[in-house]
C-alpha cells in the first residue's frame, strides 16, 4: 500500500536534518538511483537569507502564465511537508506527496548502505530527491527550485541552473555560513555556474563584487509594482527579471499584472482577518523584522499595531525587537511550539531594556493572538512574527497535528 501523508512526514520526522558533514555526495547518488531527474526539467534556483519562497512563487506563477508548465519546491512548510512540491498554482496533493517520499525512501535506502562512517540520506536530501523525482514525473518545463541554507553545500545545488536570483544576504546562520556577510554571500554565490544570468536583489557593494566574480551575466530587478503589499514588491521584481531571463524574453506586461494583483503568499504579510486586521509574517532576523516595520504603514494602513511576538533561541532576539518597537504600540510577548523557543519573561526583559513602551507575557500562542486581538479592537491592527514556527502554529487549525516546520 503506497504511503500516505501521515506515513511519509513521519518518515521524514525520523531523519536528521543536516546530517553529520555537509556534502554533495549522498545527493548525487541519491538522485541517481532515482533515474537522475534534476536531468529532465529546466531550473530557476532562488538563493539568499529572505525572501526566497516568495520569489520562487511568484517567479513559477509568471512562468506558467505565460504558458510555461512550471513547478516549484519551497522551504519551509507552514502546515504540512506537501506544501513544499507545487505543480502550476497548487501544492500537489497528500497522496502524490507520499508516493513521492515512499520512492526516494526506497532509493534512499540502496544509498544508505554504500555510505560508510555511519552517514545516511539527511531529511533535506530525502525531500529534495523526492521533489525533484515528483517534478520530473509531472513534466514540467522548469522548476523554480528555493535553496534551503546557503548554497554552497545545500542539497539543491546539483542542478547547475540556468537562471539563478540572490535575493538579499543578511547574516542568519553565521555557524555553518560564516560571520560576515562577504562569507555568506560566497557560500550563497557557489551555485551560480559561469555563463548563467544572475538576478541580483542585493544592492550591497561588497556583494555585487563578489557576484561579478561568478563569471555570471548580472541583471537587476524589474521596476517594482505597487500591486503588492511592502517588501513583497521587491520580491516580485526580481521574479520578473528571473522570468524573463529564463524565456530569454520581455515579458507580457498584462499578463504580469494579471499576476501581480493575485499572487499571495502564506504566511508573508499575510492578512487573515479584519476587525481588527490581524497579519501573519514569518519574519525570523533582524533585516527580516526591519522590512516588516517598513510595510506595516501600508499594511495596516492608520491603526495601531499590536504585536504578537515569538522569536527562536538562536535569533539576535534584540536587534528584532529593537526594529520591530518603533513601528508598534503594543507588544504580548508569546513562545511557539519549537523547544527552542525564548521564554517570553526573557523577550520581555529584552523588549523592557529596549525602551518598549507596554509589554505582556502570554505563554500560549493562541491565547497571545487573543489578548492582541482584545487589545487592538476592531479598529486596530495585529502583526503576529518573529518566527515561522510561530505563524506555522497560528495557521494551523486547533489542535491539528502538525509536522516540523524545519
Amino acid at each position: 500500500m503506497t504511503w500516505d501523508l501521515g506515513r511519509a512526514e513521519e518518515h521524514l520526522l525520523s531523519l536528521e536534518l543536516f546530517g553529520m558533514r555537509f556534502g554533495l555526495e549522498r545527493m548525487r547518488r541519491l538522485l541517481t538511483a532515482l533515474g537522475s531527474p534534476q536531468e529532465r526539467f529546466g531550473a530557476v534556483h532562488v538563493v539568499g537569507t529572505n525572501g526566497k519562497s516568495s520569489t520562487v512563487r511568484m517567479t513559477a506563477a509568471l512562468l506558467e502564465a505565460h504558458g510555461v508548465r512550471s513547478g516549484a519546491y519551497l522551504s519551509p512548510h507552514l502546515t504540512t511537508f506537501a506544501e513544499r512540491i507545487r505543480i502550476g498554482d497548487a501544492d500537489v496533493s497528500p497522496d502524490a506527496f507520499g508516493a513521492a517520499i515512499e520512492r526516494a525512501a526506497a532509493a534512499a535506502a540502496k544509498v544508505d548502505r554504500t555510505l560508510s562512517g555511519g552517514e545516511r540520506v539527511t531529511q533535506f536530501e530525502l525531500l529534495t530527491a523526492a521533489a525533484f523525482d515528483e517534478l520530473a514525473r509531472r513534466e514540467v518545463e522548469v522548476a523554480v527550485v528555493e535553496a534551503g541554507l546557503g548554497g554552497r553545500w545545500d542539497a539543491t545545488n546539483v542542478l547547475g541552473a540556468p537562471v539563478v536570483v540572490l535575493t538579499n544576504v543578511g547574516l542568519e546562520h553565521t555557524r555553518w555560513l560564516g560571520p560576515t556577510i562577504p562569507d555568506i554571500a560566497r557560500e550563497k554565490l557557489a551555485v551560480v555556474r559561469e555563463g548563467a544570468v544572475l538576478v541580483l536583489g542585493d544592492a550591497q557593494p561588497e556583494v555585487e563584487a563578489l557576484a561579478r566574480e561568478t563569471g555570471a551575466r548580472i541583471v537587476g530587478p524589474e521596476p517594482e509594482r505597487a500591486a503588492l503589499p511592502g517588501y513583497q514588491r521587491a520580491n516580485f521584481a526580481a521574479a520578473v527579471a528571473a522570468a524573463g531571463a529564463y524565456l530569454r524574453a520581455p515579458l507580457d506586461p498584462a499578463v504580469v499584472a494579471v499576476v501581480a494583483g493575485r499572487v499571495r503568499v502564506p504566511g508573508r504579510l499575510q492578512v487573515v482577518s479584519e476587525s481588527p486586521r490581524t497579519i501573519l509574517d514569518g519574519a525570523h532576523n533582524p533585516s527580516g523584522i526591519a522590512a516588516l516595520a517598513a510595510a506595516l504603514p501600508e499594511a495596516a494602513g492608520e491603526r495601531p499595531v499590536v504585536a504578537v511576538v515569538g522569536i527562536l533561541d538562536d535569533k539576535d532576539a534584540g536587534a528584532m525587537l529593537k526594529a520591530l518597537i518603533p513601528a508598534t504600540s503594543r507588544l504580548v510577548l508569546t513562545a511557539s511550539s519549537n523547544r527552542r523557543s525564548l521564554p517570553p519573561a526573557t523577550l520581555a526583559s529584552l523588549a523592557a531594556q529596549l525602551g518598549a513602551p507596554a509589554v505582556e507575557v502570554e505563554p500560549d500562542a493562541r491565547a497571545a493572538l487573543a489578548r492582541a486581538q482584545a487589545l487592538a479592537g476592531p479598529d486596530g491592527a495585529v502583526v503576529a512574527t518573529g518566527s515561522i514556527y510561530l505563524v506555522a502554529d497560528l495557521a494551523s487549525p486547533p489542535g491539528a497535528r502538525r509536522a516540523s516546520a524545519l
